[in-house]
């Protein structure tokens, strides 16, 4: 039985060391089909985009032995003649920014010097076989012992496709696997504008009116706006996650994991697999997440653990959903709940731009791969812009959100506190329980924070609490049950424990209404919507229903027994 390939990235390694390996190779086909010169293919991390640029350059590259071997069982074979006949063609310029990610402009811009250095050893056989000019040969070496300046630099893709293009006779194919992780590292780590400035310089050499350029292929993960980075680029054609173009090659397909599964003999773990690692939508296609699959089918016992998560780097996310105030935090919790937002998604991402501008945070978390979407919409009064219905994909992602509102919980209360609020709930002690969250909302809200959105800020804010409580609870909020839809229903996993509906309600001010009438509205209207139906179905045996009013930062609470 063969192995997956965990963590491999060449190509050549997984075909001849008899790696599992999912047919992408058709991604061949639709680049040579694709009219234009330049293609951008922005997809999460971890989704085999190394792994098919690899393929792209074993596939293209002329090279001293054959790699014909490689594709012979694979689907472009079967493609047609026009296909094959492009194999091991064409001189190949591959470069991968994945690594760099360093806190400061100069080891950057090393790292950046190691891999153009690396590639043009590579390519070394030009100067020694004698086919460079003096001049050339003197900039040639200035690149292999890395003392090419920030200048030199920027012209080294130009000059290694002229170099290339001439030796062979041949345009050059370029592939350029992660060009925006160092941007998006200049950004956490403040030299931003020195990295944008040198990527720009780089790849409007290599790609911008290059007489010696066959075809170029790019990946990431964000589109970084085209005045920032592509400037000029009109040979350019873009194809994020949104589009249909190229949406079945990256990630795997039901089809796909369905056979995995069969020829592994592990069916039995495809209903689980499903719930924690499927559900991320490419055009009109969901995907897996490759990485979290592969690594779950290698695991002998099977563990369901959050494998993409802990490879990731969060820190721009976090930063992001950290800042944001009591709306955002209610529609974490919205999201956390398994509803859906609206929001609308620019394509383009300007990293400056998300200090300023809270709504793309969205187009951050969607082209990351924190979100998917289940339903798009043109604005009928701007046709440019395109909302989309978002989601959390899967068990393993709604980890990442769960932990972020814990963390939030945790810096603004200590640690016994919390758990002695949570113990208080799950025994039905309301009293304790009305006490602390009254200490609770004291020390954390302002009177700012209660506009006329109140009831949702509460909401959220116990539905955040009770996150703890997964475990041994499925929180469940706005859902349908008897004749309306409740608040928020705490079911207990074990059906001898307490069960909660909760309603919540504000305090009718201007109609001088007292807590204790707001609460019986509340019970009024548990009681005429009968929101216990879903507890009763699934044999809850003790059902409580729970009123919580609130007049800015005082919470009154009652508890009934159904």
């Amino acid at each position: 039985m063969k192995k997956l390939p965990v963590g491999q990235s060449d190509f050549k390694q997984v075909i001849e060391s008899g790696f599992y390996f999912v047919d992408k190779s058709l991604l061949i086909r639709e680049i040579l089909d694709h009219p234009a010169q330049v293609l951008l293919l922005p997809r999460p991390r971890r989704f085999g985009k190394t792994l098919n640029l690899s393929m792209l350059r074993y596939f293209f590259e002329k090279s001293e032995g054959a790699t014909d071997h490689l594709f012979r069982d694979l689907a472009i074979w079967q493609a047609g003649e026009r296909y094959v006949k492009e194999q091991g063609q064409y001189p190949v310029i591959f470069l991968t920014f994945k690594d760099v990610k360093e806190k400061t402009w100069p080891d950057a811009l090393e790292k950046l010097k190691s891999v153009i250095q690396e590639e043009y050893s590579r390519h070394k056989y030009l100067k020694a076989e004698g086919k460079l000019t003096p001049e050339e040969g003197a900039y040639f070496d200035r690149i292999l012992s890395l003392q090419a300046n920030q200048t030199v630099l920027a012209e080294s893709l130009k000059r290694l496709s002229a170099l290339l293009s001439r030796y062979y006779q041949q345009q050059v194919i370029l592939l350029i696997d992660e060009y925006d992780t160092p941007i998006q590292a200049g950004y956490l780590s403040g030299y931003y504008e020195d990295v944008i400035g040198f990527m720009r310089n780089l790849l409007s050499g290599g790609l911008k009116d290059n007489p010696c350029l066959k075809k170029g292929v790019l990946t990431g993960v964000m589109r970084v706006a085209k005045e920032s980075i592509f400037s000029g680029l009109n040979n350019l054609a873009v194809y994020t996650l949104l589009r249909p173009a190229f949406s079945d090659k990256f990630g795997f397909t039901e089809a796909e994991v369905e056979q995995v599964a069969q020829d592994l003999q592990l069916t039995d773990r495809l209903e689980e697999v499903r719930r924690w690692y499927n559900g991320y939508r490419f055009g009109d296609t969901v995907v897996y997440n490759p990485w979290s699959l592969v690594n779950y089918f290698t695991d002998s016992e099977g563990e369901l653990i959050a494998y993409w998560v802990n490879t990731t780097d969060n820190a721009v996310v976090e930063q992001l959903l950290t800042r944001g105030g009591q709306e955002l935090r209610a529609e974490l919790e919205a999201l956390i709940q398994g509803e859906g937002i609206e929001k609308p998604i620019e394509e383009n991402i300007v990293f400056p731009e998300i200090e300023r501008r809270d709504d793309l945070l969205w187009s951050f978390l969607l082209f990351g791969g924190y979100l998917t979407f289940s339903g798009r919409r043109r604005d009928p009064h701007d046709p440019t812009t395109i909302w989309l219905h978002l989601v959390i994909p899967n068990v393993e992602v709604r980890g990442i959100f769960i932990r972020l509102v814990r963390n939030w919980f945790q810096e603004r209360m200590p640690g016994e506190a919390l758990q002695e609020m949570l113990d208080a709930f799950r025994t039905g002690d309301v009293a304790t329980f009305e006490t602390l969250i009254r200490e609770l909302v004291k020390r954390i809200f302002s009177h700012h924070h209660f506009g006329n959105e109140s009831e949702k800020v509460y909401q959220a804010f116990i539905i955040g609490l009770l996150t703890w409580l997964g475990g041994t609870h499925e929180i469940k909020s706005n859902r349908e049950s008897g004749y309306g839809r409740y608040d928020v229903m705490v079911i207990p996993k074990d059906p001898s424990q307490p069960g909660y509906v909760i309603e919540f309600k504000k305090i009718d001010e201007e109609q001088f209404e007292s807590p204790g009438a707001a609460i019986d509205k509340a019970f009024q209207q548990l009681e005429e919507k009968d929101y216990v139906q879903e507890l009763r179905e699934r044999g809850v045996q003790e059902i409580k229903q729970l009123a919580i009013v609130f007049r800015g930062k005082r919470v009154w609470m009652e508890e009934r027994s159904e």
